[in-house]
């Protein structure tokens, strides 16, 4: 993968950021989104964020080689401290973390996304959790698109800011509106596997010495959750 040519999940990210938008991609890696994104002239500019050392000189070697520093800023910092007034980012995209830490970093530095109208948020576990966060502030889900790559399933989430979020079930915020929807094979695959991989776990923590009841207890609801919703679309 490189600049010129993203990976499925990070095309389908790049698919959601609004033409002339403003991008701070917040755990950037090599910059390859916004790079590829400014190349193509589909974003104005914006900002490429990084926390660990290497992985910025990395976006900024990018960035460089492509002429793109009059439009692009690396910037060495911890999530959403990356974006500073003056940057004007109307869009952020994280890709490639877990769901809760998503939700963290949106969290902990919320006030920072004052001017931000768009999220396109791809969690790599955790799902339910970047749900959540958007429901409870101020992000509307818009779409979602599942993709497999490299035999992994990715869910890309996206989200306008909104007065008032449509308030989601614990069956919705786990297996996503859009998402329970459409049923597609991918998501069909995805929940196949995950309940074979929880009837699993279940059986070797039934085979414990000592039986966790309550462990017990939330693995069969989950089994019977899956089971429920696979029968219900289809499987």
């Amino acid at each position: 993968m490189d600049a010129d040519h993203l990976s499925v999940r990070l095309a389908t990210v790049a698919d959601y950021v609004p033409m002339g938008s403003r991008l701070a991609d917040i755990g950037t890696d090599h910059a390859y989104l916004p790079v590829n994104l400014a190349k193509r002239g589909k974003i104005a500019g914006g900002v490429a964020g990084e926390v660990v050392k290497g992985p910025f000189e990395n976006a900024q070697h990018e960035i460089n080689k492509e002429g793109l520093s009059d439009r692009i800023t690396a910037r060495l910092a911890n999530g959403l401290q990356a974006i500073e007034a003056d940057d004007h980012i109307d869009t952020v995209a994280i890709a490639g973390m877990g769901g809760t830490l998503i939700a963290q970093i949106l969290t902990q530095d919320f006030d920072r996304l004052a001017g931000v109208n768009r999220l396109v948020l791809q969690p790599n576990v955790g799902e339910k959790n970047v749900r959540q966060f958007l429901m409870t502030h101020g992000f509307q889900l818009i779409t979602e698109k599942i993709v497999t790559e490299d035999g992994h399933d990715y869910e890309i989430l996206v989200a306008d800011r909104a007065d008032d979020p449509q308030q989601y079930n614990a069956e919705e915020l786990r297996f996503g509106p859009y998402l329970l929807a459409e049923h597609n094979a991918i998501f069909m695959a995805k929940w196949r596997r995950e309940l074979a991989r929880t009837k699993q776990v279940l059986a070797q923590v039934q085979s414990a010495k000592e039986v966790p009841a309550a462990k017990v207890a939330e693995l069969t609801a989950e089994i019977k959750e899956i089971e429920e919703v696979l029968q219900r679309v289809g499987a």
